[in-house]
């Protein structure tokens, strides 16, 4: 594509057809371009900050809550999901590079290869979330936990817990889950009194509480309170702790903000493809190509801050 080219007979500048009228070069446009893109990621940074601010939070005042219910992630789906993303940001830079060079067939094919990738992320995270959705692991009043056959009560598991229903109805009754069930044991008198306390208003369910960290031992060993029966559920954690919507609402909106990035960035994608496709780019003008890879790569650059964040928690 041609340059900008000056008009004989002192009659100004004729502008390049890619060229937009308030810009004098083509230089003075890629360069101002890219400067717009930075601060528009700069916002896009300070956006996601905060997200990650209140997450640590939480984090940092609740670490069972956290430790419990990563659990219910899939940090198989999560890291096929990252490895398409970096695959995506690869294709993407490649394509940049095909636009600078002027390889035109190259360019759709990376374009097209980026945005293949990003459908398969949508494909594994529209089963993350169905999954979620079905088994009731969702924010706020909505989280109602699916509950496996045969188990009822406030305190019964999803679908994959490790708790059990008979064993917190027995304590809200203020029986010993193993006595006449074949164990021989019981508990000692003082943890019964304890597992009575813990008990809501006769016939009610149990109360569930949150269980702190003993001062000095942090989040890598959270405190169990004595006298409850039942598996751990892992890290120290017996029972399902209280609030542990806070961790799904968390969970579904930063990677449901990623998530209409990502959208956001294969709609713009798709239509540099186009584009792409009627010979726009070339060596003279790769602009909208090279700020929507910058963007590409950000949206990748989140996702691998939130995987280990929500699915590889210890």
């Amino acid at each position: 594509m041609a340059g900008e080219a000056a008009a004989d007979g002192g009659q100004g500048h004729e502008h390049a057809a890619f060229l937009a009228h308030h810009f004098e070069t083509p230089k003075q446009q890629f360069e101002s371009g890219k400067l717009g893109m930075w601060l528009f990621l700069s916002t896009e940074v300070l956006f996601f900050g905060g997200l990650f601010c209140a997450y640590a939070v939480y984090r940092a005042n609740h670490p069972e809550i956290f430790l419990y219910a990563h659990k219910y992630l899939d940090s198989w789906l999560g890291g096929i999901n990252t490895a398409f993303l970096i695959c995506s940001s690869l294709t993407m830079a490649w394509a940049v590079h095909c636009a600078q060079r002027g390889q035109q067939k190259r360019l759709v094919q990376m374009l097209a290869l980026t945005l293949l990738f990003g459908c398969c992320f949508l494909g594994v995270k529209y089963v993350e979330y169905s999954h979620k959705w079905r088994d009731g692991l969702l924010w706020g009043t909505r989280f109602d936990p699916a509950y496996a056959p045969g188990e009822h009560g406030h305190g019964a598991e999803p679908h994959g817990g490790q708790g059990s229903a008979d064993v917190q109805q027995s304590e809200a009754a203020g029986h010993d889950p193993q006595a006449g069930g074949g164990a021989g044991s019981s508990e000692p008198e003082g943890d019964a009194a304890a597992a009575a306390a813990d008990a809501g208003p006769a016939g009610g369910p149990a109360v569930e509480r949150t269980t702190l960290p003993e001062p000095g031992r942090g989040p890598s060993g959270l405190a169990v309170r004595p006298g409850r029966s039942g598996e751990p559920v892992g890290h120290g954690i017996l029972e399902r702790p209280s609030n542990v919507h806070i961790f799904f609402g968390i969970y579904f909106t930063m990677t449901g903000l990623h998530l209409l990035h990502v959208l956001a960035g294969m709609a713009v994608i798709g239509w540099i493809l186009v584009r792409s496709a009627k010979g726009h780019f070339g060596p003279d003008y790769f602009t909208p190509v090279d700020l929507v890879g910058l963007y590409w790569h950000l949206v990748d650059l989140i996702w691998i801050y939130l995987f280990p964040l929500l699915y590889l928690i210890h």
